[in-house]
């Protein structure tokens, strides 16, 4: 990692649909950059109108009645986002002549080793003017970006009066659009696998390829979780003249919302191999990016457009967080979970607040409550799950549905539902009851069935009730999607203080037993292979056992791969070696006791 002109060596990733929603209006005037969903329009024109009220700005709602309103509407919130960040940023710098002024609250959070932090203190030892500062400022200084996120399995098909649109109108493609006609500078996050459509789609937009310096006004953000998908999904969009900004690796188990497992390869054999072929990596997509940029007749740059390589998934502590840094050369670290404790970064409400403090690791489990039919890190007892309970017990399962961005079944009908709404588990359930399962079998196949949560309404409820806004649609009910790390930070603290713990000025966990980040997702994947087990039918085909020990030799392999690096590290503390190594034999003999038989 380059500390010539670091600002700050972490990120804050997507949570959810509207805990980050307006995350850059309060973290991105500090230079710290955030990433927010564009996966529902609704909740994004309800955050414009709210916002515009509340700065005293112009505001001309953008009905779901005129063509292309999904996009408009994200494309007028961005723009917003844009204006206001610009605006406070601005004021930050000017505001150096205040006493407890921002702009030195901006410097205070930078790392120690920022050159920017370094100089800065030195300028104020020299007592420079405050003319000389702002300049100082302006050169140097810049916000945090505002990065938006796809998931690109939710491109929905949409219809007028019954008519299917074009798929340029599909809810990821709107949503592109809606991006890339914004005035952003900043990064997409492309998330969930390769969505061939949706990829092709971006070449029709100037900003995302680069001028004559390499510089690209949008940048694409793969989150990958391994080499293998980076090097395929890289080589497509470099074959269509895209370049990939950044590589975001992110733990296969050990994160928040959906969970996408590797078949056992785990993350620090994943960052091992990045670092040793990273390099490879882009020269080979460099060659393909130029070549297909040469056959567009686009401009080739002069030098190679910057890259990035970043990691997230479970880091809790300042030590993990700059084992990352430097042993692998990482650019930046995803800070995701501990942040919906931090109330000038997230929008959560006091209620699901409450319970995040409180949660353990009883608490916080992985779930089958995604209507994607993908893991889903999930908390018990949050309202939403209380209220799809209510709905169970009254005989009525499934949600009314308002929203449908998770509508991607055709299983049953011509248009797509959603397998979490009442249509889908009436016509589900109807066919279990002729179905002459044993009362085991039956209860064990209807709790598969009603267990799917309605996400995309419950994922940014939390943002309407802590701004006081109309639920009528969405209703009272918050699903929140922590990550297992959540056990160990237990109190609300501020956004210094968060930034503090990252860079190791101060310590907010209370808890003496945390896991070591990669020992806890080895412990999640030796669960999650013990249940896969424990679920299938038997007696299991062999193709089946041939998988399941790949996945276990792929996790001996992990092991194996941590008590070497573990057993002589000097950038880490001894004492934190020695637990490591201590905790990896007790995983390790777990994942020898269970049978494959």
């Amino acid at each position: 990692m380059n500390n010539a002109a670091v600002l700050h060596t972490f990120h804050i990733p997507v949570m959810g649909i509207g805990f980050t929603i307006d995350t850059p209006l309060r973290v991105a005037p500090y230079g710290i950059s955030s990433t927010i969903s564009l996966l529902d329009d609704m909740l994004i024109e309800k955050m414009r109108e709210f916002y515009c009220m509340k700065f005293d700005m112009p505001f001309k709602a953008i009905s779901d009645k005129i063509e292309d309103y999904r996009a408009k509407r994200i494309t007028a919130y961005l723009n917003f986002l844009d204006k206001v960040v610009k605006e406070k940023f601005e004021g930050l710098k000017q505001s150096i002549h205040e006493k407890g002024n921002e702009f030195e609250k901006y410097i205070e959070m930078l790392p120690d080793i920022s050159t920017i932090k370094q100089r800065f203190r030195e300028f104020v030892q020299k007592k420079r003017s405050e003319l000389e500062m702002i300049n100082w400022g302006n050169l140097h200084l810049m916000p945090g970006s505002i990065d938006v996120n796809i998931m690109t399995k939710l491109d929905k098909e949409n219809y007028v009066n019954n008519e299917k649109l074009p798929v340029e109108f599909n809810d990821a493609h709107a949503a592109m659009r809606g991006f890339a006609n914004s005035n952003l500078e900043s990064g997409i996050v492309l998330s969930a696998g390769i969505n061939p459509r949706l990829y092709s789609y971006m070449e029709n937009f100037d900003d995302f390829y680069p001028d004559a310096d390499g510089n690209i006004r949008k940048k694409i953000i793969l989150k990958i979780s391994d080499y293998k998908s980076a090097l395929i999904q890289g080589k497509f969009l470099a074959n269509k003249g895209l370049w990939v900004s950044e590589f975001r690796i992110e733990s296969g188990l050990n994160c928040g919302g959906h969970a996408f497992a590797t078949d056992g390869y785990l993350m620090g054999p994943i960052l091992e191999e990045f670092k040793e072929k990273r390099e490879a990596l882009f020269l080979l997509l460099e060659e393909v990016f130029s070549k297909s940029l040469q056959q567009k007749g686009k401009i080739v740059p002069k030098t190679r457009p910057a890259i990035k390589v970043t990691a997230q998934g479970g880091v809790g502590t300042s030590e993990e967080h700059n084992f990352l840094l430097e042993y692998y050369n990482l650019d930046s670290i995803g800070w995701g979970t501990p942040f919906l404790l931090v109330p000038e970064a997230t929008s959560v409400d006091p209620h699901t607040q409450e319970l995040l403090c409180k949660a353990t690791e009883k608490d916080l489990y992985l779930s089958h409550v995604s209507p994607l039919g993908v893991r889903f890190n999930n908390l018990r007892s949050n309202s939403k799950d209380i209220e799809k309970q209510g709905f169970i017990d009254q005989g009525k399962p499934g949600s009314t549905c308002p929203k449908r961005y998770a509508s991607l079944s055709k299983e049953y009908t011509e248009k797509a539902i959603c397998t979490a709404s009442r249509q889908y588990q009436r016509i589900k359930i109807k066919e279990l009851d002729n179905a002459g399962l044993s009362p085991e079998s039956y209860t064990k196949a209807y709790n598969k069935v009603v267990d799917k949560s309605c996400l995309c309404v419950g994922l940014g409820t939390s943002a309407l009730l802590i701004n006081d806004l109309n639920t009528k649609v969405e209703g009272p009910g918050v699903s929140i999607c922590p990550g297992p790390n959540m056990a160990y930070f237990s109190k609300v603290v501020s956004l210094k203080v968060m930034i503090d713990h990252i860079y190791g000025r101060q310590n907010i966990i209370e808890r003496t037993d945390r896991p070591n980040m990669f020992v806890k997702e080895l412990e999640m994947y030796i669960s999650y292979f013990s249940e896969m087990i424990e679920d299938a039918a038997a007696p299991a085909s062999e193709s089946i056992k041939k998988g399941w020990l790949n996945f276990q030799k792929n996790l001996k392999e992990g092991i194996a791969y941590y008590k070497s690096l573990f057993l002589n590290q000097d950038k880490t503390k001894p004492e934190t070696n020695d637990k490591i190594i201590s905790d990896l034999e007790i995983l390790e003999n777990q994942l020898e006791k269970i049978n494959l038989a």
